[in-house]
């Protein structure tokens, strides 16, 4: 299989797309206004205690206060009292659970009353497993991980595991006891190996241990002196953590669309990935890289809610607060020998696609996938059996349950961010929130991009007039005037702005002036 990157950089917006065999499965955005926290470290004030959910509500800096669960709370640290806590007769909290995807979490010991374990007012480190998503805020734990190349380092943990993706046992048993005599030597704390991991030597384990165990002193020395609310640790920009995480699965190209943005991943390759660097190159060529390759129009697919099949037939997916709907139907697919067959055939497209699509949308928490009726038992499991071959791709953790006799699948998707519809979306103010719609943002850095096609066809020094939804001018004006201004220099032409009463939000028109 091959695997490629393409990275583009706007000055307010990253986005990388990841092509498998020159489909698309997954799209990551990082914007300058609404950055994904999950993995960052804050030194967090806890603002209420709540018994009934054995749970506290803490401050973090952000707009909502996060939730920390009492089985996320490490006992021993950062402004908690382990004393107090074993005068009133509780026990320890857990040994340590992994917040990365190469391993599976421990079984978590019995944890003493939250009350116990935390106070209004107590200040504590803690790390975001989940950005905020909808009306819920971040979900947090105190038992910290910091992720390297190679490994992930708990503080606060114990023991050493290895990634479950390495199949070889002898490969596993020979990473074990490498780990053991490096930790052996008087590192503490708890390690998991990853993925990325097979295959490297011993020296190289111990480089990275080692620049965990520097990093984590200088996380507990600025937790000492940051404020309550403040950033301690931010995890790796986009570009760097896309490369950090992917490249053990073989990346054959990164095709990035920024000259600057390039050196940054050089020298991080070249410090970092020395063994898995791939062709890093540049996007040279006029046309936009998203645009040339195709991905601008898939983004613009997976926004939609009915997504077709080769066959004729069609998904239609509907994204709710609970849950995610995915209903399975045949359209105009009519088959060559009877009806089960046709329905099976369709049932089984439909699975590699599903499994694409929670992908591309990055769907999770509960979906339902309601395939079409089968009465033969057999290719019930049959339809089951492909769905989990082609999850098994899939990065996200997923549980499917058996399929019922109507045909419904139950599973579930861990997401640690928000779905691709709601980062690019937001509710539609022309049918009071009963649909969804581009938002400002959104169309803002649609209209940049058009602005830049538009340069590059007409003659220098024509100008460009934008026509627009007057909250759309407003901030292009505003928030994205720096960007505007950048983009007027380097196209060598004036643009000017005209707000339109009678347009919607994610109507925009880019003319010659």
């Amino acid at each position: 299989m091959s695997v490629e990157i393409f990275i583009n950089i706007a000055p307010r917006e990253s986005r990388a797309a990841l092509l498998e065999d020159g489909v698309l499965q997954e799209v990551h955005i990082e914007r300058a206004s609404r950055r994904g926290i999950v993995g960052n470290l804050y030194k967090g004030r806890v603002t209420r205690v709540l018994p009934g959910m054995q749970a506290a509500f803490v401050d973090i800096g952000l707009a909502r206060t996060a939730f920390l669960h009492a089985h996320d709370i490490a006992v021993d640290e950062a402004g908690i009292d382990a004393q107090r806590v074993a005068n009133e007769g509780g026990s320890g909290g857990p040994a340590g659970a992994p917040a990365s995807p190469d391993a599976a979490a421990p079984e978590v010991a019995a944890v003493p009353d939250i009350r116990r374990l935390l106070r209004p007012g107590d200040d504590l480190l803690v790390q975001v497993l989940k950005d905020p998503m909808g009306s819920k805020g971040a979900r947090l734990s105190s038992f910290v991980s910091l992720p390297s190349r190679y490994l992930v380092f708990m503080p606060r943990g114990s023991g050493i595991g290895v990634s479950a993706r390495i199949a070889d046992e002898a490969e596993r048993q020979r990473l074990r006891e490498a780990m053991q005599a490096l930790v052996a030597a008087g590192h503490p704390g708890g390690y998991i190996v990853r993925t990325a991991a097979e295959g490297v030597d011993a020296a190289r384990l111990a480089a990275d241990l080692d620049y965990l165990e520097r990093l984590w002193a200088q996380v507990r020395e600025r937790s000492l002196r940051a404020a309550p609310g403040g950033l301690v640790h931010e995890d790796l920009p986009l570009a760097r953590r896309i490369l950090r995480d992917e490249l053990a699965r073989g990346v054959a190209r990164v095709l990035v669309d920024d000259a600057a943005e390039l050196a940054q991943l050089e020298a991080f390759v070249r410090d970092f990935l020395p063994r898995e660097a791939p062709q890093l190159e540049l996007h040279a060529a006029p046309r936009p890289i998203f645009d040339l390759h195709g991905i601008e129009a898939e983004i613009d697919r997976a926004l939609e809610r009915e997504v077709p099949l080769r066959s004729g037939g069609h998904l239609v997916i509907d994204q709710t607060e609970s849950m995610t709907t995915i209903d399975v139907n045949t359209g105009g697919f009519v088959g060559h020998r009877d009806l089960e067959d046709t329905i099976l055939r369709t049932n089984l497209e439909a699975a590699a696609a599903i499994a694409r699509q929670l992908r591309l949308r990055n769907l999770g928490g509960i979906i339902i996938i309601d395939f079409i009726d089968m009465q033969d038992a057999a290719n019930r499991e049959r339809v089951l059996a492909a769905l989990r071959q082609a999850l098994a791709a899939d990065h996200a953790q997923t549980g499917i349950a058996p399929m019922s006799p109507f045909g419904l699948v139950e599973m579930t998707r861990k997401r640690t961010r928000e779905s691709l519809e709601r980062q690019m979306c937001e509710p539609c103010s022309a049918c009071e929130g009963r649909g969804r719609q581009r938002s400002v943002e959104t169309v803002c850095q649609d209209i940049l991009r058009a602005l830049l096609r538009q340069s590059r066809q007409q003659a220098a020094g024509e100008a460009l007039l934008v026509l627009a939804h007057r909250d759309v001018v407003e901030r292009l004006l505003g928030e994205e005037a720096a960007a505007l201004a950048a983009l007027e220099a380097a196209a060598g032409r004036p643009v000017r702005l005209q707000a339109e009463t009678l347009y919607a939000v994610d109507r925009y028109d880019v003319v010659v002036a």
